[in-house]
């Protein structure tokens, strides 16, 4: 097990700091790999981390840069989202590739700048996110993250790359923290003007792709604006099962988290359980209902 023992947690928490970074060692035990979490109450600044400062393959969680920068550029008058971009067939990542665009167009295909931003983000469409990644190159991406302040966050490779060689995925990386500083930009608005940050916040609240992990234990109802990021497994080694998103709390605050699971041989249903658990741990301390702490505490 290479799960290492940093884990800190501000005095804001309406729960123990032991009985909190105990759960979360106990919790992510079983996935027998690396798990990094980085939790921030976007408001208050109150931060509790365990392994956030590691280096974590993100997979598609790294769609949400991609997608920011494009939606920068629009705002800079570069782009527009009612424009056309044709997708060849040569431009088509492989089938291993999770793409509805390709499967329905395998000879290609022209949309709207914007259902490729949407598809990229609700859908986790690989198609797309290339697509993005042709008008927005990595060094823009980059560079839109470095303005930001966010320099522990890298993006290096198409998905068609990703899907070609097993260890490229470990060039595109992030931190936890930096993830986490990434959505606290987003819900205070710092990167993007009004109408591109509601139009990412309304395509990451309506993606079909994290029913199981940071939504899975939170009560019925909670808003919940993600993005996940999933690798292939090899040698039963899974890569990567991550979830980062922003959680609006009952008294209108919210918690941005992230939560990378990496080099594990658990199976897939383990790996989003540690995510669930997690989150739900985090959401019971800070909203303060300890009867809902001591059940999700208890094995």
């Amino acid at each position: 097990m290479m799960i290492g023992a940093q884990i800190f947690l501000t005095a804001a928490l309406m729960c123990s700091l032991s009985e909190l970074s105990s759960h979360w060692v106990n919790v992510a035990s079983p996935a027998g790999g690396r798990v990094g979490v980085a939790v921030l109450i976007v408001e208050t600044g109150d931060y509790g981390r365990m392994n956030d400062d590691e280096h974590f393959p993100m997979q598609s969680v790294y769609k949400v840069p991609i997608v920011m920068t494009v939606l920068k550029r629009i705002d800079e008058g570069k782009l527009r989202l009612d424009q056309k971009v044709t997708v060849n067939a040569h431009e088509l990542p492989p089938e291993k590739v999770h793409s509805p665009i390709r499967d329905k167009n395998p000879r290609g295909v022209t949309l709207p700048l914007r259902e490729l931003l949407r598809a990229a983000i609700v859908e986790s469409d690989g198609a797309a996110s290339d697509a993005l990644m042709a008008l927005v190159p990595p060094k823009d991406v980059n560079e839109f993250l470095w303005h930001l302040g966010i320099q522990d966050m890298v993006v290096l490779n198409t998905e068609k790359e990703l899907a070609s060689d097993w260890q490229v995925q470990y060039r595109n990386w992030s931190t936890p923290a930096a993830a986490v500083k990434l959505l606290s930009a987003i819900q205070q608005g710092k990167a993007l003007s009004a109408r591109s940050n509601k139009l990412l916040l309304s395509w990451m609240i309506t993606t079909q792709t994290g029913a199981r992990r940071i939504r899975a234990l939170l009560p019925k109802g909670t808003v919940v604006a993600d993005k996940t990021g999933t690798s292939g497994t090899e040698g039963g080694v899974n890569a990567a099962t991550n979830d980062i998103g922003l959680v609006t709390l009952p008294n209108g605050k919210h918690l941005a988290i992230a939560v990378f699971v990496s080099d594990s041989k658990a199976d897939q249903s383990v790996r989003e359980g540690v995510i669930a658990k997690i989150a739900s741990s985090a959401w019971s301390c800070w909203t303060g209902n300890r009867a809902t702490v001591a059940r999700r505490f208890t094995p």
